[in-house]
């Protein structure tokens, strides 16, 4: 594609007091290069040659809450200690330096297991019901006690982030982890004010989650809010099978403090309704943005051929074209395309989508995985 063929993607945009260059959107990556959940000078050089290489958003892998059990990898970085936020403070001091902008993906995994990793913490995991899919029982169910420490993990979570100077960050409410275990149905049995027959009352926790961490950093400071219908523990879960459903459920977290909804699906250019507005129709991002007035984000397999959760099977990928995507941005579908496998590979990506250097643009190989390039 031409230059000015791309110039959708390359707009600036601002919500409240985060102003960025342009609509591109480094998606949060699990990479596991933290030992003992310290980010080395290895990460922030990572993140860095992405900022210096025209991304106009970065998230960062998921780093977890101050919870016992928040984590599932012992590689995944922590977001809370002495060590382990100077190493993001670097990380973001680098990124600052190269003239990017920054939020971390704070995380807390639940019940979930790795299938990267046989390890497990020394405590027991918690989650809604006690349950890691539904009617698999791992771990505890969450007392009283432990929401309302949960809570306030997130909320010194969130004060820390902007403490360390990050413009945003991004609360993962997705892909079957903590938050998302709640919005289940099949995950959440509880019986209390956080579980409930509709999403509307599972979102409960989630709307308390936003509260605390609004709270934490003022009106002014940006919060995004990952969310998806797929779970790593069924990729054909939904949640939202109609409009006033998914209005149920993300209006509540819109107006407890989510500014921007990132909304995860494994191909973005698959409409969310079919049966209600076509093959052509709107995909989960331009749902969302159209019930709740929110900014969005868009992601899913973006610039390179297959599915994304085949790369963990071992599957390759080659680029291609991005005419749908800037087709759906000119028309305000969604504001931000968020981009994975393919800055895994090539930091440069977005520089050469911007000078049109599209022959340059690199295969995807499941290797990229065990380095950070």
């Amino acid at each position: 594609m031409s230059t000015s063929q791309v110039d959708a993607l390359f707009q600036p945009l601002r919500i409240k007091s985060l102003v960025l260059k342009n609509r591109i959107v480094m998606a949060p990556m699990t990479r596991s290069f933290a030992p003992s959940g310290v980010p080395g000078e290895n990460v922030a050089a990572y993140y860095r040659r992405r900022a210096e290489a025209d991304v106009g958003l970065i998230l960062s892998e998921g780093t977890v809450i101050d919870r016992p059990a928040a984590r599932n990898d012992p590689n995944v970085p922590f977001f809370h200690g002495k060590e382990a936020l100077a190493g993001w403070q670097r990380v973001i001091n680098e990124v600052h330096a190269a003239g990017g902008k920054m939020g971390p993906q704070l995380w807390h995994v639940g019940a979930v297991a790795s299938f990267q990793t046989d390890w497990v913490p020394d405590v027991a995991v918690e989650s809604p019901s006690g349950l890691a899919a539904p009617d698999t029982p791992r771990g505890e169910i969450m007392s009283d006690e432990a929401i309302a420490d949960t809570l306030a993990a997130y909320a010194r979570a969130a004060a820390q982030a902007k403490l360390l100077g990050f413009d945003t960050f991004e609360i993962h409410g997705a892909h079957g982890y903590l938050i998302d275990q709640f919005f289940w149905p099949g995950t959440n049995r509880r019986t209390d004010r956080f579980g409930g027959a509709t999403i509307k009352e599972r979102a409960r926790f989630a709307a308390e989650v936003l509260k605390e961490m609004r709270a934490a950093v003022g009106p002014d400071y940006p919060i995004i809010l990952r969310v998806s219908q797929w779970k790593q523990q069924d990729y054909a879960a939904r949640l939202a099978t109609t409009p006033d459903a998914m209005a149920d459920w993300l209006q509540p977290l819109v107006e407890a403090g989510a500014d921007v909804l990132h909304c995860s699906q494994r191909r973005f250019w698959e409409p969310e309704f079919p049966e209600q507005d076509g093959e052509n129709g709107l995909n989960f991002a331009g749902w969302a943005k159209k019930l709740t007035g929110a900014a969005t984000i868009s992601v899913g397999s973006v610039g390179l051929s297959g599915d994304f959760i085949g790369s963990f099977s071992g599957q390759s990928a080659s680029p291609v074209g991005l005419d749908n995507l800037v087709g759906r941005l000119e028309r305000n579908e969604f504001d931000l395309i968020a981009v994975g496998r393919a800055l895994i590979t090539d930091p440069r990506w977005a520089a050469k989508v911007r000078t049109g250097d599209t022959g340059n643009m690199a295969d995807f190989s499941p290797a990229a995985l065990g380095e950070l390039f």
